[in-house]
């Protein structure tokens, strides 16, 4: 504690400097966060465990030399905003010359400690704003928000009680100590999960001015994006004794993605088993789900019905009637999960299992079957309000909340030696 305190007092004499030609804020924040840039970019373990002691504890130099290893440090390209506890910056990777935003928080009781450290992606160029809400501008938010959730989510009467709860909770107050548009949107979006226990449920923030854009815009946008990740394709190899394994982290859009999805299933079609590893993929677009389960039924199979609240209909989703190359017929399967395991993902695995059509191993799924719409609030502000929800025509019900069992439950990181072990077994137990 007496070193806090002498921390403090010394970091309060301290003079507001410039880096880079960008003046560091005359606050505490901004004291510490021209002590993080120094340190960091220096590479320095010792540096860094000096800072680590004086303003992070429980963090330690392997955590920021990750980091640094990533970017080859930054270049400080503006303060955008901040105030006492709080720097916004903008930076510059110098290894990839990536841009990014950031924001440094110290904490309230101890204003040299760092409660918050962190940055994200944004465009080159792009006009940056940290959004400073007066009571207005506030109001204007939670008033959308709450008009997004009662309109469209899944389930009306949650909804109704969602949109009730932040409207109440915005009259009363609680929200008047947000004063940037990052921190309304955290709370707003654990206000209301807190009421739907819903995971897809969300509030979003971003630093830079996002006009509205035709769909055929956002569509070009993505197609890129899936394109220069491979589709999410990480990993398509043959493992001994001749077991196929297709790491995978996204379900991307079959129209962008279902040549890279061919070429993967194909190549590992003469395997005489298959592995399947969603242990990191988050979800995506649902017909990857069914492009993937395609290559592992002879007939047409029945997957998932999808209610859609908005439409007040009922979709159904079967396998398809072709998939380019080789399918994967009558060999034993095995989908490896994790409690990261998320959507679409996860609509996959619930499939397939109860299908009997494959072996999941690993561990309980993060629980998330409800499909979203993102609706953009404003040129800062969007919400990801689910519409529609999953129902199995076996189970007649979905994973949402309680995430799908694993038939073999092993901690994720041993659950690829464990598919390989019942794999290889299962391979013996054919060959003889």
């Amino acid at each position: 504690m007496r070193l806090r305190a002498f921390l403090g007092v010394l970091l309060a004499a301290l003079p507001a400097m410039a880096m880079g030609g960008v003046a560091m804020p005359d606050s505490a924040a901004g004291r510490v966060f021209a002590a993080w840039l120094d340190a960091f970019n220096s590479g320095e373990r010792a540096r860094l465990e000096a800072f680590a002691r004086a303003h992070a504890p429980g963090r330690n130099a392997d955590d920021y030399l990750g980091w640094r290893g990533d970017t080859g440090a930054y270049e400080l390209l503006e303060i955008f905003g901040g105030d006492q506890r709080n720097v916004f910056f903008r930076v510059k990777a110098r290894s990839t010359g990536a841009e990014e935003v950031g924001r440094l928080q110290v904490s309230a009781a101890s204003l040299v400690t760092v409660a918050e450290l962190g940055t994200w992606r944004v465009p080159p160029g792009v006009q940056v704003d940290a959004v400073r809400l007066d009571a207005k501008s506030r109001a204007r938010v939670v008033d959308s928000v709450a008009d997004a959730f009662d309109s469209t989510y899944v389930y009306p009467d949650v909804g109704k009680q969602m949109a009730a709860a932040v409207r109440g909770k915005e009259a009363g107050g609680a929200y008047r100590d947000a004063i940037f548009g990052q921190d309304l949107a955290r709370r707003l979006a654990d206000d209301l999960r807190e009421i739907s226990h819903d995971k897809h449920v969300d509030v979003q923030f971003s630093f830079f001015a996002r006009p509205a854009e035709p769909p055929a815009a956002q569509s070009e946008r993505e197609s890129r994006r899936l394109v220069a990740v491979n589709c999410g394709f990480a990993k398509a190899e043959h493992l001994k004794p001749n077991i196929g394994y297709l790491k995978f982290d996204v379900f991307g859009d079959p129209k962008v993605c279902a040549p890279t999805a061919a070429a993967a299933m194909t190549l590992l079609s003469d395997a005489e088993a298959l592995i399947l590893d969603l242990r990191q993929n988050a979800g995506g677009a649902p017909g990857m789900s069914e492009f993937i389960a395609t290559y592992l039924f002879d007939q047409r199979t029945h997957l998932d019905d999808m209610y859609n609240r908005v439409e007040d209909t009922i979709t159904e989703s079967w396998t398809l009637p072709y998939v380019p190359g080789r399918k994967f017929l009558d060999k034993p399967v095995y989908v490896l999960v994790s409690s990261r395991t998320f959507s679409a993902a996860e609509a996959l695995s619930y499939e397939l299992k109860h299908l009997k059509r494959a072996t999941l191993v690993g561990e309980t799924t993060l629980g998330g079957a409800h499909p979203t719409d993102t609706r953009r609030l404003d040129d800062h502000f969007s919400a990801r309000v689910p519409f529609a929800r999953s129902i199995n025509p076996i189970t007649r019900t979905n994973w949402e909340g309680v995430g799908v069992e694993p038939d073999v439950k092993v901690p994720a990181a041993e659950a690829l030696d464990t598919a390989l072990k019942l794999a290889t077994e299962a391979i013996r137990k054919d060959g003889k």
